[in-house]
């Protein structure tokens, strides 16, 4: 059977003995409704439950739900129980819960999530540079600063990384022990056309989206790709790490704090974009009507958010599309320019090479 995994949102007064007790009646019946619960996790502080359900259907658990207590989810998502673990460190009671008569459970789901991206701005030397034995060695020093900073690895790319923690100090802490190490690693191996960012987001498993902490990874993705900086966390990161640390304010030569409105805008530019980058027509005119701002107010954000105009920023964006069809070999050259709303071959082609130092036919040749 699948596995599912819901959310429920709590009133004040509850308690993790009340979430115990409530879970306690579920079991009692959940073989009624051909369920089998398998854990949950309780966080006290914003009083949200997630249980984790081996079930045949949604409307079972809710079923299940609805009598045993009347408590019914306010979301419920397919799980794969691998990335529950991996981001969540368990697919099962945890021990010390499981010696109390109620088996209380006071575990948190929220995580900070981590994205880390490699580039390396000429695509020429790809090949040569990804197999140095240096930038191997540093991908697993990664690995083991992210052990040594309580970090799970939930995915490991060449180019990026995906970790999730519990802790915010541990996330900042390895974040900027990651780039520490970086740059030693730069100054020993002279490689200047390769860097490193990082984004840092803050979240619970399960909103109203689809996915497992869809919206967490998503503005973890675009504070790393997008925005201009070495380290780039969101406003909560931020507000969660000084009040961990007694207010001692975050390393701001290291990390980049974006704030609310920025954050806001951030995703409102990044979903429009997403819907509408493959149109060949497109204009500045169409970001500042859908935007609601005038092209100016439109420049000054876009620029001061991540380092480029906004023309710019589209080009990139499309380049960075163009180039996963061309890895995936997607079509020829003409029909990935079109497909990338360029209105050329020839000028896709003198884009990419301006960007990434060999033409698209060339990098086609060498995949």
């Amino acid at each position: 059977m699948p596995i599912y995994m819901d959310r429920h949102d709590l009133p004040e007064a509850v308690t993790a003995e009340h979430v115990a007790k409530i879970h306690q009646e579920d079991l009692k019946i959940e073989h009624k409704f051909g369920c089998k619960g398998l854990t949950y996790w309780f966080d006290d502080k914003r009083k949200t439950a997630f249980c984790l359900i081996d079930a045949p259907n949604k409307k079972a658990i809710e079923d299940m739900h609805e009598f045993a207590h009347g408590g019914m989810p306010n979301s419920i998502i397919e799980v794969d129980p691998s990335i529950v673990e991996s981001f969540l460190g368990r697919i099962e009671d945890p021990i010390k819960a499981q010696k109390t008569n109620l088996n209380i459970i006071n575990d948190p789901a929220f995580r900070i999530i981590m994205v880390t991206g490699f580039m390396n701005k000429y695509l020429s030397s790809r090949e040569e540079f990804s197999n140095k034995s240096a930038f191997q060695n540093y991908k697993n020093t990664i690995v083991k600063i992210l052990i040594r900073f309580n970090g799970s690895l939930v995915k490991k790319k060449t180019n990026c990384f995906l970790i999730s923690f519990e802790s915010i100090s541990d996330a900042v802490l390895c974040a900027i022990e990651i780039q520490t190490e970086f740059k030693n690693f730069i100054n020993s191996n002279g490689h200047s056309s390769l860097s490193l960012k990082i984004g840092l987001s803050s979240g619970i498993p399960i909103t109203e989206k689809d996915n497992f902490f869809e919206d967490t990874i998503k503005l973890a993705e675009r504070l790393c790709n997008v925005v201009l900086g070495q380290i780039n966390v969101s406003s909560e990161v931020k507000d969660l790490y000084e009040s961990e640390n007694l207010n001692v304010a975050i390393d701001s030569e290291w990390v980049r704090t974006i704030n609310p409105s920025d954050e806001k805008f951030l995703n409102i530019l990044m979903d429009f974009t997403e819907k509408i980058w493959a149109n060949t027509d497109l204009k500045v005119e169409d970001f500042s009507k859908n935007l609601g701002l005038s092209k100016s107010q439109l420049y000054r954000k876009v620029k001061s958010l991540t380092g480029k105009s906004l023309n710019s920023f589209l080009k990139e964006f499309r380049l960075q599309k163009a180039l996963n069809l061309l890895n995936n070999q997607k079509g020829n050259i003409s029909e990935i320019a079109f497909e990338t709303g360029f209105n050329s071959p020839a000028y896709f082609s003198k884009c990419f090479f301006e960007a990434y130092g060999v033409l698209p036919s060339r990098y086609m040749e060498s995949a």
